[in-house]
This record gives C-alpha cells, structure tokens and sequence, in this order.
C-alpha cells in the first residue's frame, strides 16, 4: 500500500494521531492551522468545557496512580479540587459551580469502581505502523477483562454516547488495535464512559472491523501526506522540517493553488473552531460562541 516517491524511492510513514487524522477529515485547514504553519496563527480564547473535562480526566488518571488504601470516592473529590482548572469560565462563581459539579460527577464514578482491579494501563501511550502510517495516541484506561484488553475512554460532554458512537470511533478502534500489538494480548472491545451520568456505551470489534478503520486511516494520512508535501515544498521545507513560516497565519498567505488543498469545510462546527478569526468562511458559517458556551443548558 505504501506509494512511490522520486527515483522509485517508498514514500515516508506518516506520522500521525487520531487526533491529526481526524483534524484533516473536520477541516483541512484547520489541519493546516493546527500542523503545518509556523508559527502558528493565534487560537481563540480557552474553552470552558475542556477545562472540565482536562480536570475530570486528570483526577480519574490520578486516582488509580494512588495506593490501593486510597482509592475511594472522596479522593477522587480531593483529586478534582487539586487539580481544578479555571480557565474558559464567564468568572469565579461559574468556576467553582462547575468544580463543585465535576467533584460530584468523579465521586459518582469512582463508586462504581473496584480499587483492587488495576488497569493494564491508565493514560499508556500505545502505537502501531504499517506500510502507510506511523499512529499512537494516548488512552485513558487500559482494563484486562479476562484473556482480553478494553479500551476505555471518558466522556464529560452533555449527552451519554451510544453504541453507534463507540462503534464508529476512529481513534477507539486505532486504540484498540495499537494496544493489541504493543500488550501482545487480544483488544477488541472498547467502551465510551459517560463519567456524569455513569453511562457506558461499548462495541466488541471483529478484526474485520478493525481492520476497515485501519485501511480508513490509511486513506485520510495519504490524502493529508499529499497535502503536506505540497506544502513543504512551498515553504522550500524537507520532512520533517518545521522552519519558521509566515508571520500572519490567513489563508490569504498561501497561493490560490495551494489553499484549495486546505479548503474549509464549514458548518456547525465553525463555531466552535479555536482559528475561527482567521476563516472568513468559518465565521459566516456559524455565530460566536462565548468560552462556556459549551456547559451545561443553564450556562450556554
């Protein structure tokens, strides 16, 4: 699968995450925002939502590093209020309303869970390769169930996760098939935890399906490679070179040629995009959004 470059020469492995891969598939040029230039233009202000999600995620990795003696609800609560993050929020009361919130949700949680039953590996980076891509990313939760892995990951936005949700995840399926490789042991369930409403949405893999997400991956890093090069060789850059670029990163710095290889792809999301200020198309594709617009129906 790998392609020819100059002089019959393999192309080189694209080295990727999830995350970058899926970044090309939102908006490419958000992905060239986000990758490519440099320096990069300056993102919007912090959001909310992902503070609370950051703190709730660093309290649950925190809690299972902790002596078996401690793992229990209330250091969880500790954990959260230690590590709470403030930024994104309208001022003060909003912030500790949501600390307060986020310290009930990870008390709730860490209820459900078995001190004595410790994960194969919590926030493991795993990685894998083929003849196209290089990919790793970092999980959350790595349990043993049995003779297998489970992927687990967790969710703190407003609505559980469905079936459908685990089942078509990329970067779950990616998770899954890395940690088989880097753990020697079977993983094909992966599971979606909903950490506020203790919800659970899972799906149990066949190595079918995970291989038709590993071939999908395969197309997005050959599409975003082809960009990438192009761009490089615009820059007069050599992989992976990342020399200083343009000052202003508006689209209006590439030739015409070369932004319609990172054309936008507008929508509802624009909203919510970090470089929205530097896309004229983002912008009329969708309204501002204040930093905690992302909370709760109460604080939108």
């Amino acid at each position: 699968m790998g392609q020819l470059g100059l002089e019959g020469m393999p192309r080189r492995l694209y080295t990727c995450t999830p995350s970058r891969l899926n970044t090309w598939l939102d908006c490419p040029r958000r992905y060239r925002f986000t990758y490519l230039d440099r320096p990069a233009p300056q993102k919007g202000p912090p959001w909310a939502h992902n503070s609370v999600g950051a703190s709730v995620h660093n309290a649950l990795a925190g809690w299972w590093r902790e002596p078996y003696e401690r793992r229990t609800p209330a250091m969880a609560a500790v954990l959260l209020t230690k590590g709470w993050l403030t930024d994104g929020f309208r001022g003060a009361e909003q912030s500790t309303r949501w600390r307060d919130r986020a310290r009930e949700m990870v008390t709730g949680y860490a209820g459900t869970l078995d001190p004595a039953d410790e994960p194969v590996g919590v926030e493991r980076t795993v990685a894998t390769r083929t003849r196209v891509i290089a990919v790793s990313g970092r999980v959350d939760r790595i349990d043993r169930r049995g003779d297998e892995l489970v992927i687990v990951d967790y969710k703190t936005g407003r609505r559980p996760l469905t079936e459908d949700d685990a089942r078509s995840s990329l970067a779950m399926a990616i998770y899954a098939i890395a940690a088989s490789r880097v753990l020697h042991r079977a993983c094909r369930r992966v599971e979606l935890h909903h950490v506020p409403s203790g919800a659970i949405a899972a799906w149990e893999h066949t190595e079918e399906s995970l291989g038709r997400h590993l071939g999908r991956a395969e197309e997005i890093a050959t599409e975003a490679a082809d960009a990438d090069e192009a761009y490089r060789a615009w820059r007069g850059e050599r992989p992976p070179s990342r020399a200083a670029g343009p000052a202003d990163g508006s689209p209006a710095d590439v030739p015409p040629e070369l932004d319609r290889l990172f054309e936008p792809r507008p929508g509802p999301i624009c909203s919510w995009c970090d470089y929205r200020r530097h896309c004229p198309e983002g912008r009329a594709a969708g309204t501002d959004r204040v930093p905690w617009a992302g909370l709760a129906e109460e604080d939108g």
